[in-house]
């Protein structure tokens, strides 16, 4: 442990568990504290490093304006290793109401394989519509892989995992943990949270959308949530496809490769994007310094929306300082919580940006888990990840950065339609909070690395 931490707090802590609890400290160090990953991913071998030149004026044809972030484009090519591709087309998907129906359609036109990872795929209505889909591209003679996260997997009772059974659908889940197996237990902490859907190796669907039905708010289900999903086409679904078979060869030891799974991709779009993994393997901390690096680059804006909020001090220092700079910094957070301990422990950090002028905004019901970032109306950053350790420390992400005015305006768009009702949190609510409030808010956030 001492050799290994690289927050002396954190080895501080873990070293009072460890002697304090000689018998409980040890394991629960093996399981929330040791990152196993990190060696088992580096020694198959499955990430690839290449930097590619950042395009021209980042595909903008009036370069005006632009020069902070190409200098932010490189920056990120050297922190993540993966290329900068122009072509490309994203189009936005507003919750399950239009982004199932898409991504059954493509599902049921795929012709000769389908590339699909989930966090959570429900035992539901909605899950089964996608059962059954993908069990006919099965006899139809497709090529179909579906990685779902064992804890996903938990969700919804029975697990959907029966039924990919029953249509012999190839499944796998990510990193099965328990307590009860001991050779299992440092992995339990680390969860894939990424969802991609790649369909012949042309069209992809990506962003924070679990498969469940409380993302079809027109069927009124009991429990509904807001989102936002992505399509994308053009060459950089093929670093999608890329993502999705190195959690694949890493679960399975099954390596996809060959023309069904990465064909020859053109350009078809505007938009200048790129896949940023992140997870506690090889690609460990590369998003943290993105979202560093971006709102150090900010000149006049940054709008973020998260489920989430619970970012480390380098996080709440940057932001405070992108404000003093007086970027107008805009955080848009839901006023309904589905993890009332993560709002708890999120709302006793308010005040850290609230008083340097960062602006909070909760939306009303429904829950939004949607997660997007916006710089500068330029640069835009879409996927999976919260603004939270979990995600940024523990999880595996899979995120999209991509730069254009464009398709900037249109997720600007996209973010007033979410502020129409919403109420501005000032410094003054925060420390209105009863006595009790306060305390209660206070004591979950010392757990905030966990929840």
């Amino acid at each position: 442990m001492l050799l290994h931490k690289r927050d002396s707090r954190a080895a501080t802590l873990w070293l009072g568990t460890i002697w304090f609890l000689p018998m409980l400290g040890p394991i629960l160090y093996l399981a929330l504290g040791v990152n196993r990953i990190r060696r088992r991913a580096i020694s198959l071998g499955v990430h690839k490093t290449n930097i590619h030149p950042v395009p021209e004026h980042l595909g903008e044809s009036q370069p005006s304006g632009v020069g902070h972030l190409e200098m932010l484009a490189r920056l990120v090519g050297r922190v993540v290793e993966q290329p900068l591709t122009g072509g490309n087309r994203v189009q936005p998907l507003v919750n399950g109401d239009e982004a199932f129906p898409a991504m059954l359609a493509a599902i049921e036109s795929a012709k000769t394989s389908i590339s699909l990872a989930t966090y959570i795929f429900d035992n539901d209505p909605s899950g089964t519509r996608f059962v059954h889909a993908l069990g006919r591209a099965v006899e139809r003679g497709v090529a179909v892989r579906v990685l779902i996260d064992a804890a996903g997997t938990r969700y919804s009772w029975p697990a959907i995992t029966h039924k990919l059974k029953r249509w012999q659908i190839p499944f796998a889940k990510f990193l099965p943990a328990s307590l009860l197996t001991p050779w299992r237990v440092t992995t339990i902490n680390l969860r894939n949270h990424r969802k991609i859907l790649v369909v012949d190796g042309q069209t992809a669907f990506t962003g924070g959308m679990n498969i469940r039905h409380g993302n079809v708010l027109a069927d009124n289900p009991k429990s509904p949530v807001r989102d936002l999903h992505f399509r994308v086409e053009g060459p950089v679904v093929g670093r999608l496809q890329e993502a999705f078979a190195n959690d694949w060869a890493f679960t399975t030891r099954e390596a996809l490769d060959g023309a069904i799974w990465f064909p020859e991709l053109k350009e078809c779009g505007n938009v200048v994007a790129r896949v940023i993994t992140d997870g506690p393997d090889a690609d460990y901390d590369k998003l943290r310094w993105t979202l560093l690096a971006a709102l150090a680059e900010a000149q006049t804006s940054v709008e973020i929306v998260t489920p989430y909020f619970l970012p480390d001090y380098a996080l709440v220092t940057a932001l405070n300082l992108a404000a003093l700079r007086e970027v107008r910094v805009d955080i848009i957070l839901p006023t309904q919580n589905n993890l009332p301990f993560v709002h708890w422990a999120s709302r006793a950090m308010w005040w850290q940006v609230l008083e340097r002028g960062c602006r909070i905004w909760l939306t009303p019901p429904p829950f939004d888990h949607s997660k997007l970032v916006i710089v500068d109306g330029h640069w835009v950053l879409l996927g999976s990840a919260n603004w939270d350790t979990r995600s940024l420390r523990l999880n595996f992400e899979l995120n999209v950065e991509s730069y254009g005015r464009d398709f900037a305006d249109e997720m600007g768009r996209i973010i007033r339609d979410k502020l129409r009702g919403a109420r501005e949190v000032t410094l003054a609510d925060v420390d209105g909070r009863s006595y009790p409030a306060k305390l209660r808010d206070s004591i979950v956030r010392l757990f905030s690395p966990y929840l």
